[in-house]
């Protein structure tokens, strides 16, 4: 049954896999970098980072040797920061532990920072043709559809039940091969939502398609709790010029800049943002020239309500040590969260 199963997605994914440029490597370097653009990305969101990525850092050297504020730029708009800042901290780690060599073995593949047990198995199988079953989202959908494994996918016997099959499956030969069909087939046939099983060359097998149980498998128990926040961001104008600040504290969106904020635990009312006087504006005059609409930013855990508050400052305005003097026609030179770019797309100002 299981060669059956293994064959038959063989077959299907060398008909119907996607011509992606990491899949014409083996460099190590490549595929890591593929990998951790991938965490969180789809594939055609991902493509033109990984491009823009590998032609301004050719090599880990390169990426060793870079700006992180560089990096946090290449990588803004696709979220999840921290990816791009271990990505640096991982490039540099090689360099200097191994000689600039990517690692060739799992056990230290997985002790680079930002490399999980999945992108440790992907890179060690498909790099380096290392027997590890990678399981992302698309395998445990696969394996839990077609084998009928009911134990959630985020609890720990779950993830036990699941490595148990994964690894049953993996062959000694072409693991790299191996773990990117079932992927694929997870991303393009098995499908989240309404997959079509009409077209499934397992369904006859498939435990989900006989017992009519597609749209229950996987299981996943653990709900994402969201908390809300409400974020009132400062375009303080002087002349051509603004300011930005660094956002330094362990939070989201760590060392990318953002417009002066005061963050609030409830939503204010128009009135009241009126009356608002900054504490980094030390009493000085200022006048209000606009307020943006709400605008909504949902992330994993959390869910931010900003608005943008333009304001003129007096001439005799000083500026805050806090803060980053710039000339507004540079803004766009800066790294910064896509809430706030979507803020500037809306200021006739910038």
């Amino acid at each position: 049954m299981m060669n059956d199963f293994i064959e038959s997605i063989y077959i299907w994914y060398t008909k119907n896999c996607r011509q992606l440029p990491w899949r014409e490597t083996n460099d190590p370097y490549k595929i890591w970098i593929s990998e951790i653009i991938l965490q969180q990305t789809r594939v055609d969101q991902g493509m033109s980072y990984y491009h823009k990525f590998i032609k301004r850092f050719p090599t880990v050297s390169d990426l060793a040797n870079a700006n992180e504020d560089e990096i946090l730029k290449l990588w803004q708009g696709l979220g999840y920061y921290s990816r791009a800042r271990n990505m640096h901290e991982t490039a540099k780690t090689i360099i200097k532990n191994y000689g600039g060599v990517f690692p060739n073995n799992y056990q230290n593949i997985i002790k680079l920072k930002g490399v999980g047990p999945y992108t440790a198995a992907a890179i060690a199988s498909i790099a380096f043709g290392l027997p590890y079953p990678a399981i992302d989202g698309n395998i445990y959908r696969v394996l839990a559809r077609y084998f009928g494994i009911s134990n959630a996918t985020d609890s720990t016997k779950g993830k036990n039940v699941f490595a148990s099959v994964a690894k049953e499956l993996i062959p000694d030969k072409n693991p790299g091969f191996h773990n990117q069909a079932l992927m694929e087939f997870g991303a393009l046939q098995c499908v989240p939502k309404s997959p079509n099983c009409a077209a499934c060359p397992v369904v006859a097998s498939c435990f989900a398609a006989e017992n009519k149980k597609v749209a229950e498998l996987p299981v996943k128990t653990k709900k994402t709790k969201q908390r809300e926040r409400f974020f009132y961001y400062y375009l303080m104008e002087k002349g051509d010029d603004t300011w930005l600040e660094k956002r330094t504290e362990n939070d989201i969106w760590k060392n990318l800049y953002q417009f002066p904020l005061i963050e609030k635990s409830k939503q204010l009312p128009e009135e009241e943002l009126i009356h608002l006087e900054p504490d980094f504006l030390n009493g000085q005059p200022f006048k209000i020239k606009s307020i943006s609409a709400t605008q909504k930013h949902i992330l994993s855990h959390q869910v931010i309500y900003a608005r943008l508050i333009h304001i003129e400052l007096d001439k005799s305005y000083q500026r805050n040590d806090r803060f980053v003097q710039i000339s507004t026609k540079d803004i766009h030179t800066f790294a910064v969260p896509r809430l706030v770019e979507n803020l500037i797309k809306q200021t006739e100002w910038l």
